[in-house]
């Protein structure tokens, strides 16, 4: 056999595996964008009489448990595939826990969850991220869907309500990362 065909038969096998990579890195799917969170109005006071200027004082955040964030979009939910492993949070995911999934909301949140259908509510922790389809604002763990008659129908309507978490429900990664009021990494070694 000569060298010709040889190095022929090598660059077409060349040839074709680099279009076939090519063409496989054009078939990459976008992103599904974030949705916007929408921030709760609030009425705004009547704008005080000019006084001296007062010294400047640090602002503060809403203490915790006040309502900062009121949505409303399709829920769904996620339970046995998911069992066991590990959430966005850092914890184990337990499916019969009262727990969600939320895109945007931070890890801790305590969320008021109302089936605009059947007027049923749960109260849930947003431990992980997702859902990760079109369209839908939260996966609910499959206790929560119980609750609020979601597993037959796989998705509803929802009201979300949520509350900014205190120190003490900052999520594991959140306190890892010192990134939780009132906590540092510090208090991992002294405990």
């Amino acid at each position: 056999m000569s060298l010709v065909p040889k190095q022929i038969a090598w660059g077409c096998i060349v040839g074709v595996t680099l279009l076939g990579c090519i063409a496989g890195c054009s078939l990459k799917e976008e992103p599904v964008p974030l949705p916007p969170v929408p921030q709760a109005q609030e009425k705004a006071a009547p704008a005080p009489a000019p006084q001296a200027p007062a010294p400047q004082a640090k602002e503060e955040a809403a203490p915790a448990g006040k309502p900062e964030t009121t949505q409303v979009g399709t829920a769904s939910w996620y339970g046995p595939g998911f069992h066991g492993h590990e959430t966005a949070s850092g914890e184990t995911f337990d499916q019969h826990a009262l727990t969600a999934a939320h895109r945007t909301l931070p890890l801790g949140t305590e969320a008021k969850v109302t089936n605009l259908a059947t007027g049923q509510s749960v109260q849930v922790t947003i431990n992980d991220r997702g859902p990760y389809v079109q369209g839908r604002q939260l996966d609910l763990s499959q206790a929560a869907a119980t609750q609020i008659g979601l597993t037959k129908q796989g998705l509803a309507q929802v009201k979300i309500e949520a509350k900014r978490p205190s120190a003490k429900q900052c999520a594991k990664v959140q306190r890892d990362a010192g990134k939780c009021r009132n906590s540092s990494k510090r208090e991992l070694f002294t405990r």
